[in-house]
């Protein structure tokens, strides 16, 4: 059953908790899979958490939230590059 709050919320309000969630479960599986050793499949994961997050902070105009994204996201790419 949907909350009453998720009900009454904005379209943008519904659309940063989906957003939020949805990155919030692929870089739990990030996690899993650099727990069973998937590579590069946990690196793939967790890019997508990581843009996922960095929208929310980008929705939230929250530049602590986008810095600390944008930055994961720059040493993510950096260390995939050069690997």
């Amino acid at each position: 059953m949907q909350s009453d709050t998720l009900a009454l919320a904005s379209p943008r309000e519904r659309l940063v908790f989906a957003v939020k969630w949805g990155a919030s479960a692929v870089q739990i599986m990030g996690y899993t899979a650099t727990g069973f050793g998937w590579t590069p499949w946990n690196l793939y994961l967790f890019l997508v958490g990581v843009v996922g997050w960095f929208a929310v902070g980008a929705l939230w105009n929250d530049k602590a939230l986008m810095l600390v994204h944008l930055v994961a996201l720059g040493a993510m790419i950096a260390g995939m590059a050069s690997g």
